[in-house]
């Protein structure tokens, strides 16, 4: 398939509409919307539908895709404050408080990247010897190497996972690895999430940071995934700032945020209190 920014961006429309239980157009529009938040078998494999609430926007708007017992407490919050505002503090809390009355909380909030053929290139793995204070620049010689699904089977290790998911790994398809000799010193993966787009994650080990291996991973990667005819996007805390710089160096563009209410019960799991 030949894709243009154009059908990649209108892809991502039209998957975030099978998410949220919407139509593509209505994240183009001036003024907010708010959906019932079904099931969808067409949705992104691992959200958890229906959802309580979850916030997307692609900057024009708000769509909210909520529990319909909701509908007020959501639609009161995003017609008060300007769609960026929205997903962040200190308007955030007014939603969050509201919540915590029904026993759900904020709790993912991330930006999404999409790749901008106009900057998406193949880059070259060279040593560049740019290391922290105190490290010894190193004379290596990578390589990088294509890995299909059964490459993975071994790697379902902490230092790799963000580039592969343990509770997914029927999604984890395709990767490019990155070799100093035979050592395995850094991962790009992506999961096939749904039909048309494909997720990419990406890990380097500590002692082979900001040498650009992360960069040149991710930007193959991408490429690879459009030779296959789909869609490859990036999520990043907006906060996780290396996740970022690397996304922004390897070609791909902020395209969309989003943010979900979670469980009370749900979100201290993640924290660990439970």
């Amino acid at each position: 398939m030949n894709f243009t920014n154009e059908s990649i961006y209108m892809t991502a429309l039209r998957q975030s509409a099978a998410d949220a239980g919407c139509s593509a157009g209505d994240f183009l529009k001036a003024e907010n919307v708010i959906v019932k938040s079904v099931k969808n078998p067409g949705a992104r494999k691992y959200l958890e539908l229906p959802f309580e609430c979850n916030l997307i926007s692609y900057g024009n708007n708000i769509v909210a895709s909520v529990n319909e017992k909701h509908r007020d407490i959501v639609s009161d919050y995003i017609n008060k404050y300007s769609a960026e505002h929205c997903f962040e503090t200190p308007n955030m809390h007014v939603l969050n408080d509201e919540m915590q009355k029904r026993g759900l909380r904020v709790c993912f909030m991330a930006e999404y990247f999409l790749p901008d053929l106009n900057c998406l290139k193949s880059i070259d793995l060279k040593p560049t010897g740019l290391k922290p204070a105190g490290l010894t620049p190193l004379d290596r010689n990578y390589s990088l190497r294509l890995m299909e699904q059964e490459d993975f089977a071994g790697l379902y290790k902490a230092e790799w996972a963000n580039a592969l998911c343990e509770k997914r790994k029927e999604l984890d398809i395709l990767g490019v690895g990155a070799y100093d000799g035979s050592k395995l010193v850094g991962l790009a993966a992506c999961s096939a999430d749904c039909d048309t787009m494909w997720q990419i994650g990406v890990d380097v080990l500590a002692d082979y940071r900001r040498e650009g291996i992360a960069c040149a991973l991710t930007s193959r990667l991408a490429l690879e995934i459009l030779e296959r005819g789909k869609v490859p996007f990036y999520c990043a805390a907006w906060s996780n700032i290396k996740s970022v710089r690397n996304a922004i160096k390897s070609g791909f563009r902020p395209a969309w945020v989003e943010m979900t209410v979670k469980s009370d019960s749900f979100v201290r799991e993640m924290n660990r209190e439970v």
